[in-house]
């Protein structure tokens, strides 16, 4: 069963919302507004506005600590954007009540009791009623913005991992699904398939113990160990479908390999001539498994439908590729009768052969012949 791996990386946005673009434009307007309220101001002054703009670039590690280092600068020029940001940034990166709000009083006090200091301000007046108003609310509104952008972002997150998690029970359920495809395949091929060829090797094995005739008792031999044989490989993927999706991790049976191509080719009963020279480097598990599966498939349609026709079976190394090529001569005579074939085999090659990053060809030959070609690599890429 296939783990979960890491999520998809997000796509990246339009070029106007790149982090560090967000980053630089708040302390640049905040530059402009402490230039224009700061221009005839001393030069301690400026240089207070100046800092409670240029520490915005560090607002999100240090949010609390550069909204304290605006307040002087709002406090002395009374410049809005700086700590107006700050605090917005405090309330989308800390958004604990006990750190919001006393950053966003603390703003309100220090633009209501801006320096310096005059009797209007402590006067019980209609002016002075909607100044306090106005300072709460330039330290409300960034601050419930702040807010509302953090739970934004954590809804965010909560729709992607929902949507991850419906992803991977998808998964799961598609993986049940097909486990138990392949149970109920594994129990239809063992029912019949098994069956049959069971009948056959008996039957074989009957005619090699009754009959007097050399040449029929040989090929009764033989009929009965390919039967055998093709039992213990039934069984073997009878095992394989009804583990893999409970043990990815299960052994597989030993597979066959270069080295028993000989055996595979006396035990075809074709009249074959092969050259197997497929170097002296090692090749992948999987290269030498196609390999021979390629002239398994090809041995047996020859069988099919050219019995009487000379067979070349040539495996050989071309570089960093493995050749295979099974080419059979016009037969001289076509048999009456051939075994039932779906098509399956080469298309079933030619997908092997694709996933191993090779290529995989057949067809007819100018002297009415046919032949199979595989370029199999040691590895991909």
């Amino acid at each position: 069963m296939s783990t979960d791996g890491p999520p998809p990386a997000r796509p990246a946005g339009p070029w106007y919302t790149a982090p560090w673009l967000m980053l630089l434009l708040p302390t640049l307007y905040s530059l402009v507004d402490a230039a224009l309220v700061a221009r005839d101001a001393p030069w301690w002054q400026v240089l207070l506005s100046t800092l409670a703009a240029v520490v915005l670039l560090w607002r999100r590690r240090f949010p609390v600590t550069v909204l304290l280092l605006t307040m002087p600068g709002s406090y002395i020029d009374d410049i809005w954007l700086a700590p107006i940001t700050a605090v917005y940034t405090v309330a989308a990166e800390r958004p604990s009540p006990r750190v919001v709000v006393p950053c966003a009083t603390l703003f309100a006090l220090v633009e209501f009791f801006h320096w310096p200091l005059s009797e209007q301000t402590f006067a019980l007046n209609r002016d002075t009623a909607l100044y306090a108003i106005q300072s709460v609310m330039l330290a409300a509104g960034p601050a419930a913005t702040g807010l509302l952008s953090r739970t934004r972002r954590e809804l965010a997150a909560r729709l992607d991992e929902l949507t991850r998690g419906q992803e991977r029970e998808s998964r799961l359920l598609a993986e049940r699904v097909l486990i138990s495809e392949r149970g109920r395949l594994a129990r239809e091929m063992h029912d019949v398939v098994s069956h049959q060829v069971s009948l056959i090797s008996i039957q074989a094995g009957a005619l090699q113990v009754s009959t007097a005739d050399p040449a029929a008792a040989a090929t009764a031999r033989t009929i009965r160990e390919l039967s055998v044989r093709t039992l213990e490989e039934l069984r073997q993927m009878v095992g394989v479908l009804r583990t893999s999706g409970l043990r990815p991790d299960a052994p597989l049976a030993p597979q066959p390999r270069l080295a028993d191509l000989p055996q595979l080719i006396r035990e075809s009963g074709l009249a074959a001539e092969a050259e197997l020279a497929p170097g002296d480097r090692t090749w992948p598990e999987a290269v030498e498994r196609a390999a021979y599966r390629t002239v398994q498939e090809a041995l047996t349609n020859i069988t099919k439908y050219a019995p009487e026709a000379a067979v070349h079976v040539k495996v050989s190394a071309r570089g960093r590729r493995l050749r295979v090529e099974v080419r059979n001569d016009a037969p001289p005579v076509r048999p009456a009768e051939t075994l039932p074939g779906g098509g399956h085999g080469l298309v079933g090659l030619r997908e092997r052969a694709q996933l191993l990053g090779g290529t995989l060809t057949a067809g007819p030959t100018p002297g009415g012949g046919f032949e199979v070609r595989a370029d199999l690599p040691a590895s991909r890429g």
